[in-house]
């Protein structure tokens, strides 16, 4: 009988056939040879049916965790099933660090990577525009590698698995520096509507948390070599005590706060490495939109508070630029990302996110691949100007439909494509 898998949040529960672990590449490219559809699972935080399968999943945790740095050219080539927790302290190490931090430490390089996982930051995109080569297990059991500047690299880096099996990423890095977080309560809805543009625009990093009733707080992450920051100019207040985003919560298994400076990796992401991320029993949803219509986006979504409010635990907004990875939710548009943490009841959850999706069809969202979203894949198809081209590239790389599961033949496998004028509007 087949053990049933689970994804970290237990709402994606599968059974399939064989489940390997392979301690090698080598042995990696065996069984990907040897099998007829494959699909890999890194750290599970995936809330979207994207790793599921009924034929052979593969989980790459024993393989060999491997962080080779160029410290002369800044880069260095990372095994895919590192997680960003295991690999920021090595880096720090050697004086460097990613340009790029999404919020969760607990998660694979590979994963977020795939799924453009992202922090916050106007100038900065998600951590696959950090990427410069990738290497990976093709369906016929070879090692391939492409990198930036490549006919149809911004192809393959976030390609949700649908190309094969990454099993190294090489990463441009930047010099260390520290960081100081501070959290101001109480911002006035006014201040967050009228100003989000000045607020956002204060630091390297900054999340706003809400449950679109009461007043948001803001997270303010400043380089320590930055200018200083100060927000009362909103009426917001600095919090005197440590805060976790779900207020009712203890911050203890937060990164450190109150503007005490530290090393980049231990106060970009909201969350300890080594302690339970957000509330742990939860639900998740995320969309991105045009950054410039920011304020009637807001606006939108407070309107739908009576429904939204009883089916969450938090909101956060923040902002993310553009880049230019085909399947990037960030692509050739510098984004708003408004997040839920909703309440463990997916029911409930399917019942908002249909109103929620409409309220912001104006806007063309497009939703995080790793998290729940209703959105058809005919509307996907008409957000991304070129979802045309990675069809014909999954049909090139993947002929076989090796590394394909339900989610990804629901989304790939008709041409849903928009005409060439609702491809140049989304390049806006």
């Amino acid at each position: 009988m087949s053990q049933a898998v689970r994804n970290w949040a237990g709402n994606v529960v599968f059974s399939p056939r064989n489940v390997h672990a392979p301690v090698s590449v080598e042995h990696l490219q065996e069984l990907v040879n040897e099998a007829g559809q494959v699909r890999v699972m890194g750290t599970g935080h995936s809330f979207s049916a994207l790793v599921e399968t009924s034929r052979t999943l593969l989980r790459l945790d024993r393989l060999p965790r491997t962080v080779e740095v160029d410290a002369d050219s800044r880069t260095a080539w990372v095994s895919a099933a590192t997680t960003l927790g295991e690999l920021a302290p090595r880096l720090h190490e050697r004086a460097l660090a990613l340009p790029i931090l999404p919020s969760l430490p607990h998660i694979s390089v590979g994963g977020a990577c795939a799924t453009a996982t992202h922090g916050s930051g106007n100038d900065v995109g998600s951590l696959a525009s950090a990427v410069r080569a990738v290497r990976w297990v093709t369906g016929d059991g070879e090692v391939r590698t492409i990198s930036r500047g490549s006919p149809r690299f911004e192809g393959v880096v976030v390609s949700l698995g649908a190309l094969g099996v990454v099993t190294h990423l090489e990463l441009d890095l930047v010099p260390t520096f520290e960081v100081e977080q501070h959290v101001y309560e109480d911002l006035p809805w006014s201040s967050l509507l009228d100003g989000g543009a000045e607020i956002f625009a204060c630091a390297s990093a900054v999340s706003v948390f809400t449950d679109w009733r009461r007043s948001p707080s803001v997270w303010v992450k400043r380089r320590s070599d930055d200018a200083p920051v100060d927000l009362t100019w909103t009426g917001a207040r600095k919090a005197s005590r440590p805060r976790h985003p779900i207020a009712h919560l203890s911050a203890e298994n937060c990164t450190p706060q109150l503007g005490v400076p530290g090393p980049w990796h231990e106060r970009l992401p909201h969350f300890r490495p080594d302690r339970v991320p957000s509330a742990g029993a939860e639900l998740q949803s995320e969309y991105l939109l045009p950054r410039d219509r920011m304020t009637e986006v807001l606006r939108a979504l407070r309107e739908l508070a009576p429904l939204i409010t009883p089916v969450l635990q938090v909101s956060e907004i923040r902002t993310v630029g553009a880049e230019p990875h085909w399947l990037s939710p960030s692509h050739h548009r510098a984004s708003v990302a408004v997040h839920f943490t909703w309440r463990p009841d997916a029911g409930a959850v399917s019942r908002v996110l249909p109103r929620i999706e409409h309220a912001l069809d104006p806007w063309s969202p497009r939703p995080h691949w790793g998290k729940i979203s209703m959105t058809s894949p005919r509307l996907l198809a008409s957000r991304y100007p070129y979802w045309a081209e990675f069809r014909a590239l999954r049909q090139d790389m993947d002929p076989s439909r090796k590394f394909a599961n339900r989610l990804i033949e629901d989304w790939f496998l008709v041409d849903h494509a928009g005409s060439a004028g609702d491809r140049a509007d989304e390049r806006r």
